[in-house]
């Protein structure tokens, strides 16, 4: 295990404390506040300075996120509501959206609200409002490392509909600055399905500020609407709050180097030498990249969201046949890596390694 910059063993850590909780690890409690109260939340020390907070009553999605004291992450007034309060007509999903490190969308639609043939489809689907099942917490010494780890599983399933089930994990270690989200997605119905899903990662300030850029490795960007279309040529640029800013969305085509993996960063070269939020994932099973740039008072958030497909709704992506499904028994497996980078010695090798997988 590799602490301020030195590696010790187990036997030498355990030598010198009485509880591993000293060095990091998990803490479960339950929120008892507002809208919060009655919230499952877990809350992970890396003892390198990287926090977060895991909801498992919210599929197991990331909501606080830190660096040594420095928020990383948007948060919207709604708070970590309890999933009782979804509303999933029209656009009643912004009344239970957190924000944070990490908002699941899908899993059998995602994007607008609106119509597919005589189901109303509100936005981005109903996985963030939906407590996991099976929860465990499997923490433990796996060599000389103290390994983090939470498992659970959320089902999305109606009598004579679709039936998907994803079993999620979320891993990461003491001394690390990064977590991986293990997603695997299985029909366990008797008929084909619609299955989309897109990774909210929302960042916000300090890290988000006037010198924030964003950088992808993307072998193709197109605005999604007239508006984002304005600001094209800027998809990268970040500015003050903004009164009256519009939003903007971006779809990047996502290009991968030699092992498949894509990559998508925000970048303050200004902030404690320089600080950036990270996102890894593999093209094959998430070929796409949605960005959400919101500059306005008060909603000033970027977003980075791996997706499996455009950020539409569901009878738009049939219709372009852009829709993926599930066959009976079908399995879908993911894996997304979220983490910091750390002053100049690790910003510039990413951003070196950016502009070779875009060549």
């Amino acid at each position: 295990m590799n602490l301020s910059g030195r590696n010790y063993t187990r036997t030498e850590l355990l030598r010198r404390v009485g509880n591993p909780a000293q060095l990091g690890g998990a803490r479960h409690s339950t929120l008892n506040d507002g809208r919060s109260k009655g919230v499952a939340a877990v809350d992970v020390d890396t003892g390198s300075g990287f926090r977060f907070t895991v909801l498992p009553d919210r599929g197991m999605d990331i909501s606080l996120a830190s660096f040594r004291g420095l928020n990383l992450v948007y948060l919207t007034p709604t708070g970590e509501a309890h999933p009782a309060y979804y509303e999933p007509q029209g656009p009643g999903w912004l009344r239970t959206f957190f924000g944070g490190l990490l908002t699941t969308c899908g899993l059998t639609y995602l994007g607008p609200p609106g119509k597919d043939a005589d189901e109303e489809l509100g936005l981005h689907g109903r996985y963030a409002t939906s407590p996991v099942g099976q929860f465990r917490d499997n923490s433990r010494w796996d060599g000389d490392d103290y390994v983090v780890e939470l498992t659970g599983t959320v089902e999305e399933a109606v009598l004579f509909g679709d039936k998907l089930r994803l079993t999620r994990t979320i891993t990461t270690a003491i001394g690390r600055k990064s977590l991986v989200v293990s997603d695997v997605v299985e029909n366990f119905g008797y008929k084909t399905s619609p299955f989309t899903i897109l990774y909210h990662v929302n960042a916000g300030f300090p890290l988000l500020d006037e010198a924030s850029r964003v950088v992808v490795t993307a072998s193709k960007t197109e605005p999604c609407d007239a508006r984002s279309a304005e600001g094209l040529g800027r998809f990268h640029e970040c500015s003050a709050p903004a009164p009256g800013f519009a939003e903007e969305n971006f779809l990047h085509t996502m290009a991968g180097d030699d092992r498949g993996d894509a990559w998508a960063a925000l970048v303050n070269p200004e902030l404690a030498g320089g600080l950036g939020l990270y996102v890894r994932f593999d093209v094959r099973s998430l070929p796409y990249l949605n960005q959400w740039k919101m500059l306005a008072e008060g909603d000033y958030v970027v977003a980075i969201e791996p997706c499996n497909a455009p950020c539409e709704n569901r009878a738009e992506l049939r219709g372009r046949g852009l829709l993926p499904s599930l066959a009976p028994g079908g399995q879908w497996k993911s894996q997304v890596e979220i983490g910091v980078l750390d002053g100049p010695g690790e910003i510039d090798p990413f951003l070196e390694k950016l502009r070779s997988v875009r060549g």
